[in-house]
């Protein structure tokens, strides 16, 4: 007992130093890994791009990411998470130099697919604090780690400061700066000794492997992609819709959109703490419910009634106000928020052993849907005309995703509880 009591305490100071330096380091990799979404226009105006190639460089850290997020859990499985860590970070500073000295297309797009070394952090970074983390406050580390999220959103900021002030191109360079300080900081605070990974037994390529067969990583690997694929999208995709709604400026649908991002980050931590305290699957169901009523009000586009009255035909406008559509933004970030905390902690839980991989999984799914909605919102915003079908398009995703996931827990209680005979 008094063994475990010690095993328990070292962890916990473990916890202490690992935790903020791998949530520190999620925060600058999350600000690399959409620097372009901001960034980019002053990209786009320099060297004249075309709408494809302005989208491909858009969309190569998202695609790479996608094709890097397993490798790297794998790598960290092996080789230990705090050294693929280290070897993400010297990534993404090489792409911020790479950005402050290239001036061809050819070279900002290498650029751009090198920040797709940030969900390799993402993936080595979720195994490296979860072996410090005790079993009944996963959830809540998880979400903390995942709140790292939020470096998406300084970009908003950060870009057009820094652009008014000096240069955009000063954005890289503040970011290889804290790059540099969180490298050296995790070289200094940790060692490869505690970064290690469980029994080798677990961490075998073919056991990782073999659990694709089963349907259950395969559920839960499309929830998530599905929650986090849309909070990115709409990370990157709300700034031109809110000011195009409501004909403001980029910069002011920039700033209204961080209402979204920050408090949606930031929700990890309370899904995560909330599925340990009452359960993953009750935070899961609530907060999807939550995200259907929002996406259905705000699917409604601005209309006009024209009711025939008796001497005058009677015109009634219907429209969301700017303050109400704050409102249930921040309610939406909130509630995928949950969902994103909730799951990550589900699956993690059911794939102790090999956290890195089942993060590289969800990270997969998640950035394949991110790549494919944006594609998927303009071919409706066209073909449609109306802007705000893309909550529809939501609205229906989410709601097969509950269906499935509720019906999907409702057996395995069944199952169960006929196998302890009740």
């Amino acid at each position: 007992m008094d063994t475990e009591s010690y095993k328990d305490e070292d962890n916990l100071t473990s916890l202490a130093v690992v935790l903020p330096l791998a949530l520190a380091g999620f925060v600058v990799a999350a600000g690399c890994w959409t620097l372009f979404a901001v960034a980019g226009v002053h990209v786009r105006n320099s060297l004249n791009l075309s709408d494809m190639q302005f989208g491909l460089l858009l969309a190569m850290p998202m695609a790479v990411g996608a094709c890097l997020a397993v490798p790297a859990g794998l790598l960290a499985q092996r080789l230990g998470a705090r050294r693929v860590m280290i070897a993400c970070l010297g990534g993404l500073a090489v792409c911020m130099v790479l950005i402050l000295t290239v001036r061809s297309f050819a070279g900002y797009l290498l650029a751009s697919a090198g920040l797709g070394l940030a969900a390799g952090f993402y993936s080595a970074g979720l195994q490296f604090v979860t072996r410090h983390c005790p079993p009944d406050r996963i959830g809540l580390v998880l979400g903390i780690f995942g709140a790292g999220v939020t470096g998406a959103g300084f970009n908003y900021y950060l870009v057009p400061l820094v652009h008014q002030a000096f240069d955009w191109q000063g954005v890289p360079l503040a970011y290889l700066a804290v790059l540099l300080l969180v490298l050296a900081l995790l070289l200094l605070l940790t060692d490869d000794v505690n970064s290690m990974d469980d029994p080798p037994a677990a961490t075998s390529v073919g056991q990782l492997l073999s659990r694709l067969r089963t349907l259950r990583m395969w559920q839960l690997c499309l929830y998530f992609g599905v929650v986090a694929g849309s909070f990115f999208t709409l990370a990157l995709w709300l700034p031109d819709y809110l000011s195009s709604r409501f004909v403001l400026t980029v910069e002011s649908g920039a700033k209204l959109a961080l209402w979204f991002v920050i408090p949606g980050a930031l929700a990890q931590i309370a899904g995560g703490g909330l599925s340990d305290r009452f359960g993953t699957a009750r935070v899961i169901v609530r907060s999807l419910a939550v995200c259907l009523t929002v996406l259905f009000i705000l699917s409604y586009p601005p209309m006009t009634l024209f009711i025939q009255g008796v001497e005058q035909t009677i015109e009634v406008k219907l429209a969301i106000p700017l303050y109400l559509e704050r409102v249930f933004v921040l309610l939406l970030g909130i509630a995928l928020g949950c969902a994103m905390g909730a799951i990550q902690r589900m699956m993690v839980a059911e794939n102790h052993d090999g956290a890195a991989f089942a993060a590289g999984m969800l990270l997969v799914s998640a950035c394949s849907v991110a790549f494919l909605l944006p594609l998927l919102f303009g071919a409706v915003n066209q073909w449609v005309g109306v802007r705000s079908a893309v909550f529809m398009i939501l609205f229906l995703l989410f709601a097969g995703c509950l269906f499935l996931f509720a019906r999907g827990h409702r057996r395995s209680e069944r199952d169960a509880l006929l196998h302890t005979g009740i």
